[in-house]
């Protein structure tokens, strides 16, 4: 949902008690379908840190993951349907934003195949952090002096996690970072393009430059998994990362952002129960603390947007 919504009092005095309480319940129901959809989300990288151990190139997943989704988009936009759907007024930055989400997806993937799905995950939370702090230069957006605080505590809770010079990062630790970088800057071109192009022309090209500058890669990359169940794990890899995408459109269809924001963390707990069922793996006491340090800048910097422009 966008600003320019009615500010929050004024929808809330002219409403009725039956009003208030549709939308009470709808906001249930989008705050249930966001915790659906990061569920949905480390359960696909479970499934990429279990391919990636076996041995699968992580840019074989990452192909099929939005090949898979383009043609499932393809079944509801696409150009038969809706012609209009293809015509962008900056189709430059279309493109741009496809291949900064499918490398942003292949270094996951990378990095999976190393770290703890709790690490991953802590560190990509420090993207909106990220994002908050390139918007002043990119986007006229600039942060007050407590938000910038924030942002440098928050990247002080990624260190915390990385402990570098301590002996005990991993190099798949960079990856990590490298991939906050990307994310936010598709996470920017994202919101310059809301100015330019409907929904369904930037969902109509999200994962189609990706896929079709990886095509002519293939037969350098491509090894076909051995084992039915490497192909399960890739279809649902396609099939969650979809999904999850999809939920996240009918989350904020129902319920405003700041609303559902603070419940995009429960991923964390996802990825922690996800990690030890099926690896065995628990986080270490700093990537906990670590987590909770970025976790805490991003609710901060939540509550000062929901501050500074109502829902």
């Amino acid at each position: 949902m966008t600003a320019t919504t009615a500010p929050a009092p004024a929808a809330a005095a002219h409403q009725s008690p039956a009003e208030g309480e549709v939308a009470r319940r709808r906001r249930l129901v989008g705050i249930a379908l966001m915790c659906g959809a990061v569920a949905l989300f480390a359960s696909l990288d479970a499934c990429g840190k279990t391919l990636a151990r076996a041995g699968v190139d992580p840019f074989v997943t990452t192909f099929l993951r939005y090949a898979g989704s383009v043609a499932m988009i393809s079944l509801f936009v696409n150009p038969v349907r809706t012609p209009s759907v293809v015509r962008s007024r900056r189709l430059g930055l279309q493109v741009l934003r496809s291949l900064l989400l499918f490398a942003s997806t292949a270094l996951n993937f990378m990095a999976l195949r190393h770290l703890q799905m709790a690490e991953t995950i802590s560190i990509q939370f420090a993207a909106p952090l990220t994002v908050a702090l390139l918007a002043g230069p990119l986007l006229g957006e600039w942060s007050s002096r407590a938000r910038l605080a924030a942002i440098g505590v928050g990247f002080l809770g990624v260190l915390v996690i990385v402990r570098p010079g301590v002996g005990t990062m991993h190099p798949a630790a960079l990856l990590c970072v490298a991939n906050v970088i990307v994310y936010a800057f598709y996470a920017i071109i994202t919101r310059k393009l809301a100015a330019y192009d409907s929904t369904a022309t930037t969902m109509f090209y999200t994962g189609l430059a990706g896929v079709t500058l990886t095509v002519p890669l293939l037969p350098w990359i491509w090894a076909s998994p051995t084992q039915w169940s490497h192909w399960a794990l890739l279809l649902g890899v396609a099939l969650f990362g979809t999904l999850g995408h999809w939920l996240l459109v009918l989350a904020h269809a129902r319920a405003p952002a700041n609303v559902l924001a603070p419940f995009l963390y429960t991923q964390l707990l996802w990825s922690v129960t996800l990690g030890f069922l099926l690896f065995g793996d628990l986080p270490g006491r700093w990537t906990l603390v670590g987590a909770m340090i970025v976790v805490g800048s991003g609710l901060f910097l939540l509550a000062q947007d929901t501050r500074r422009r109502p829902a």
